[in-house]
């Protein structure tokens, strides 16, 4: 499937405030094309000898030339100058010292403990979503291409002469308080909460924060792409819809700019390089290879209609797969405002322990499961076979409400899960974190048993769920 846009846009000298219409293409991985002045695109080839406008033509590969077709991803990128013309790369100093790529015991411990943090402070100090993020958590090695990390981030300042990218992997950003302003090789996305944003591997942004102080989450996967679920027995509909992602269109920046900094992501380390030009100098671009993003609230949930508490994973959002058939080295699973009817059934999420590790995040509301104590901008980790589930004051409360709970729906609420079959391990500056909840597993230890047997009566009581 092609998408186009011709539409001309004015050609830019500086970098203006983002307007409030900005235009976006439509779809999920389509082949899509884009051109802020008509005619940019060559017709008929990718690089022909001189491209139109006298524009330099360039390839950024997302998959391996000789990926099957139904997964090769690429996209042809019409430039101003080519992004290879700039100063040799240097270690960014001062080092960041935060971000971590490769998981080891040097940088990271095992630990199966109910983990959960409160809402990170925004700095005092100047900090741009560079120097404000930092890893909490992730499995796996960059440089094997199979891992992820997840980072959060706070920021209070807008990116300056600078763009930023990770040759590590794709990043999906949650944004939790505070819009971002993304200007990417391929245009501009305004994301805000509630909203998520994929700038895959390789590919250059700078992010403003017109809103001040902002926050939020940041999974990274090494070695895949996230991909839509498949619907099986659900059919052709529902979940995310592929018209409901949004590709930016072509936006270009002509302007000399001395001293403009590219900080690469490579190896989990900062690598700097100058250059004297925008990174944003794409006039025309096309491919299935782009920045893209998605309104969470356009996700259309299924849920359970008679019994039981369904599996999290009928809200998955994208998956990033293994090559095991159903097992995703990272799914991104919402809980969003829905309806609960299940009849005789507890309707919190059930207790588990789980083969996959679970990273939760909460945007805004507040969490069926938990009463007290998740809050927006928190997070929480229940890492492999770590039992978790609804705190005391969720479980009593469900059981009083009994049978006659009727119909309701839960609102005000958006909250996320990161799910992986690797184990993580977590930073020491996570577990060293002021904002780590020490009493987390408090929440539980109110549980009491209602086991109720009298060893006397063989009689088998009348249950309690309606069930006879």
């Amino acid at each position: 499937m092609a998408t186009t846009d011709t539409s001309p846009t004015p050609e830019p000298t500086t970098s203006p405030p983002f307007p409030v219409d900005l235009r976006y293409l439509s779809g999920f991985r389509n082949s899509f094309s884009s051109e802020a002045i008509a005619g940019a695109l060559p017709e008929g080839q990718n690089s022909p000898l001189v491209c139109p406008y006298g524009l330099y033509a360039e390839q950024v590969s997302g998959t391996s030339f000789t990926s099957p077709r139904k997964l090769n991803l690429r996209s042809w990128l019409y430039r101003i100058k080519p992004s290879v013309t700039h100063e040799p790369f240097q270690p960014r100093a001062p080092t960041h010292g935060r971000l971590v790529s490769e998981f080891d015991k040097l940088n990271s411990s095992a630990n199966p403990t109910q983990l959960r943090w409160k809402p990170v402070d925004i700095p005092e100090e100047p900090t741009d979503f560079i120097d404000g993020l930092h890893t909490v958590c992730g499995a796996g090695s960059s440089y094997l291409r199979h891992g992820f990390a997840i980072h959060m981030y706070t920021a209070n300042k807008s990116m300056e002469n600078c763009a930023f990218c990770s040759a590590d992997g794709d990043f999906l950003i949650v944004p939790q308080q505070g819009r971002l302003w993304i200007t990417t090789e391929c245009g501009r996305l305004q994301v805000s909460p509630g909203e998520i944003v994929v700038l895959p591997q390789g590919f250059r942004f700078a992010i403003t924060l017109p809103d001040g102080p902002s926050r939020g989450y940041v999974a990274e996967i090494f070695g895949a792409h996230f991909e839509l679920p498949d619907l099986g027995p659900i059919g052709a509909n529902g979940l995310a819809a592929t018209r409901d992602f949004l590709v930016p269109s072509a936006w270009f920046e002509k302007s000399c700019r001395p001293g403009y900094t590219i900080i690469q992501k490579f190896g989990g380390e900062l690598f700097t390089a100058e250059q004297d030009f925008s990174p944003f100098n794409v006039v025309a671009w096309h491919g299935n290879y782009v920045p893209y993003k998605y309104d969470l609230s356009k996700f259309c949930p299924y849920n359970t209609v008679l019994v039981d508490h369904g599996d999290p994973s009928i809200n998955t959002v994208l998956t990033a797969p293994t090559d095991k058939p159903g097992v995703a080295l990272l799914d991104f699973v919402i809980f969003p405002p829905r309806w609960l009817v299940a009849e005789h059934t507890f309707r919190p999420p059930y207790y588990h322990r789980n083969c996959m590790s679970e990273f939760m995040g909460l945007i805004h509301g507040g969490y069926e499961a938990k009463a007290d104590g998740f809050h927006p901008g928190g997070a929480s980790l229940h890492s492999c076979m770590t039992p978790h589930g609804p705190d005391t004051k969720t479980f009593e409360a469900t059981i009083a409400r009994g049978n006659q709970a009727g119909p309701y729906k839960i609102t005000d609420t958006m909250a996320f899960m990161f799910e992986s079959c690797l184990i993580p391990r977590v930073c020491s500056w996570a577990l060293e974190s002021p904002f780590l909840d020490n009493d987390y597993y408090q929440c539980w230890m109110g549980l009491r048993s209602h086991f109720m047997h009298d060893e006397g009566n063989s009689e088998v009581p009348e249950l309690v769920n309606g069930h006879a």
